[in-house]
């Protein structure tokens, strides 16, 4: 499959298919997204957004979620907000999920199968690396944007002026339904 892609991407080249999407790197609408890697969203988000190439930074990874305030998604936010010019973050979660219930206990099953072994496994802890809480996913899709939304919104290193909302997208029609964050956090 990636030889297919790699054929595409020269054909795309030659034929100059990227003119119509040069833009720089700052994000016109000076708006961060965060959101899950679903193939679902790739082109319903942007669609239902109504954006286009170089409006938005778009953050995605398993969930859309921020796991943990020092983590990849925080950073690339920070890099975002001080280097790139955001003044407002959305996370957006969304129905249907497949990091929603994901069992951390399933997923090492799995790796044992595909041939890691036991002892990797028991590196990793031994490590330190709490993998059932790491593999894990989470229960409420509401919670978990409101958690992620509570990060951002109260990280040390965030300016106050940092406008971050939450939204869950409707993984069909991309029906954007606002969530407010639980202030008892």
């Amino acid at each position: 499959m990636i030889d297919e892609l790699l054929h595409f991407n020269k054909t795309f080249v030659e034929s100059k298919g990227y003119e119509k999407y040069i833009t720089n790197k700052y994000p016109d609408k000076k708006i961060a997204i965060v959101t899950c890697m679903d193939t679902r969203l790739t082109e319903l988000l942007p669609a239902a957004l109504g954006i286009k190439n170089g409006d938005v930074k778009i953050i995605k990874n398993a969930g859309g979620t921020i796991t943990h305030p020092f983590g990849s998604a925080m950073r690339s936010l920070l890099v975002a907000i001080y280097e790139l010019g955001v003044e407002e973050v959305m996370i957006i979660g969304h129905t249907d999920c497949g990091v929603q219930h994901m069992d951390s206990q399933v997923m090492l099953r799995h790796m044992r199968e595909r041939g890691i072994s036991q002892d990797h496994i028991e590196m990793m802890q031994y490590c330190d690396i709490d993998l059932n809480s790491w593999l894990s996913g989470f229960n409420d899709t509401e919670e978990a944007v409101q958690k992620s939304v509570h990060i951002v919104r109260h990280h040390p290193l965030v300016p106050q002026d940092i406008r971050v909302r939450g939204f869950i997208m409707d993984s069909t029609t991309g029906n954007l339904t606002e969530i407010k964050e639980d202030e008892s956090k």
